[in-house]
């Protein structure tokens, strides 16, 4: 036993903690959130990557640290997937291409699936964007992430827009894309499919980048106890800011909505 007085003791765990103390569990805290953002997967260096694009001045190696004493380590592997009978998936080439600037509304869209955490688990968004204008014409959230989520946002996208010529609708090589009901939704509302290469989420990089400004502008902002509250808050996003006031350099610094809203003035106008 220590030769250590109870009242030396007491005195030492009520002294105040350290501003380095402080300023680890500070940090602590947001390693966390990243590591818990990227669905556990992360390890130290692409975490301290979105500290840095957070804002946050810290070494890699004081991550590591923090990560280590907290226990969060990298995914690394995976296991091997359950056989399944039935049908193989549907992979379809990437028509895309990676023309990324079509010239007219509802040519090509861009679809693909990112999750939110809250307090209840995890909520799951997916979401229709039109290359034209950079609008979100279709959304769903779930809290699973089965093949209706995707079947409904396409649903969506497909009734707000109604379009009269065929669209190419580009996904990854998600399970939810490569669904047989998925290309049967495609071929019955005159829709072409198109896919990411597999592993390669730059042939995909519109859809990625909604979700990084989603997150970077709303979501790392917010603690959501209950899914209904992400909803409401992400519902908001998209549809008050995002769509009709968010200005786009790729849009002449409009809004969706009002780059849309002059490309029919123009047509008009002839």
């Amino acid at each position: 036993m220590l030769d250590l007085h109870p009242s030396g003791y007491y005195a030492w765990t009520k002294r105040p903690k350290s501003k380095r103390a402080l300023a680890n569990e500070r940090l602590t805290g947001l390693i966390k959130q990243f590591w818990l953002e990227s669905g556990a997967v992360y390890g130290y260096r692409k975490v301290f990557s979105d500290l840095r694009e957070y804002g946050e001045h810290c070494g890699e190696a004081r991550v590591y640290r923090l990560m280590h004493a907290a226990g969060l380590r990298a995914q690394i592997g995976y296991r091997r997937p359950r056989h399944r009978s039935g049908q193989a998936h549907v992979v379809v080439p990437n028509r895309l291409q990676r023309q990324f600037n079509p010239g007219t509304p509802d040519e090509a869209w861009v679809t693909d699936i990112t999750y939110i955490r809250t307090h209840e688990g995890w909520l799951y968004l997916a979401v229709v964007l039109d290359l034209f204008s950079r609008k979100i014409i279709g959304w769903s959230m779930q809290s699973r992430i089965t093949k209706e989520i995707v079947l409904d946002a396409l649903l969506m996208a497909v009734w707000r827009r109604n379009p009269t010529s065929t669209v190419t609708v580009h996904s990854d090589q998600g399970s939810q894309y490569t669904s047989h009901d998925w290309q049967s939704f495609l071929k019955t509302h005159g829709l072409e499919g198109s896919m990411s290469r597999r592993g390669n989420c730059h042939d995909n990089a519109v859809a990625e980048s909604f979700f990084q400004l989603l997150k970077r502008e709303r979501i790392r902002r917010q603690t959501y106890a209950t899914r209904d509250a992400a909803r409401s808050d992400v519902f908001d996003y998209i549809e008050v800011f995002y769509n009709n006031k968010r200005r786009h350099s790729s849009n002449n610094q409009l809004s969706p909505v009002k780059y849309e809203e002059r490309y029919q003035q123009r047509l008009e106008s002839v």
